[in-house]
């Protein structure tokens, strides 16, 4: 029987690892180098709690890197194709069971429920690594919504998920495109990424990669806004050349199929 203790040991080790890899490298931070393509050496145990258009499609590319998946909602039993369609390493639960169950969690729900998220998860996510890609709708999610993008979501976000690890990333690409687009031929499309963690920003640049598409790290939770929904680089289907001469970020190599 497997030692779970040595597979958490391993899951550790890796995301050390990309820490020691991007400090080594002696980038600014923010500016995180170019992750190796391919799979994750070491399977990730992935919480995704909220589980449709756009959940279930990174999830699944998720899956098909070779990571462990445990889509929830509050209807487990819904999901069973999307289960089926993600193969032996993912299964369907509720929202705290995916909270328990991954090392990293995946926030995909409307954004007005991201507070009851966080009241109702926090403590089991605490220190975790938590990718938010919620985007507020006024006229969807309210009045929070008109706040979150004032102050910037990725400011919004941490507030209403205290103790983790935040990283803002998939919210600026449509799930159309995370079905039809990941791992295309040529330039990439680019995923904008934002965070304050530097082990967190290694690990989610990885699993955009895994993804099939090219990570760009626009900075810190404050510099998330620029890739909020209404921007100009906002659901645009960009390469990374393309988005880091909008943000006016400096030039790297782009990953290329």
């Amino acid at each position: 029987m497997k030692n779970p203790k040595r597979f958490l040991y391993s899951r550790r080790k890796f995301a050390h690892q990309l820490f020691v890899s991007v400090t080594a490298l002696s980038i600014a931070p923010l500016l995180l180098p170019t992750v190796v393509r391919g799979q994750t050496p070491t399977p990730l145990r992935i919480g995704v709690i909220g589980s449709g258009r756009i959940g279930g499609s990174v999830g699944l590319r998720w899956a098909e890197a070779g990571h462990e998946i445990l889509f929830s909602s509050r209807h487990p039993d819904q999901l069973s194709d999307l289960v089926t369609q993600a193969g032996p390493r993912a299964r369907a639960g509720y929202p705290q069971e995916a909270a328990e169950f991954g090392d990293i969690i995946f926030i995909a729900v409307p954004y007005a429920a991201t507070p009851q998220v966080g009241r109702d998860y926090g403590p089991l996510m605490q220190g975790k690594i938590v990718i938010d890609c919620g985007n507020p709708y006024v006229q969807r999610d309210g009045e929070m919504a008109a706040v979150a993008l004032e102050k910037g979501t990725g400011v919004a976000s941490a507030e209403f998920l205290p103790g983790v690890k935040l990283v803002r990333a998939f919210n600026a690409v449509s799930w159309v495109e995370v079905n039809e687009q990941a791992h295309r031929e040529g330039e990439l499309i680019a995923i904008p990424i934002a965070g304050d963690d530097q082990e967190a920003l290694a690990v989610a640049t990885q699993l955009v990669i895994d993804a099939g598409f090219d990570p760009v790290l626009v900075g810190g939770l404050d510099k998330a806004r620029l890739f909020d929904q209404g921007t100009a680089v906002y659901v645009k289907g960009m390469t990374a050349r393309e988005m880091r001469a909008e943000l006016s970020l400096e030039v790297k190599t782009p990953l290329v199929k």
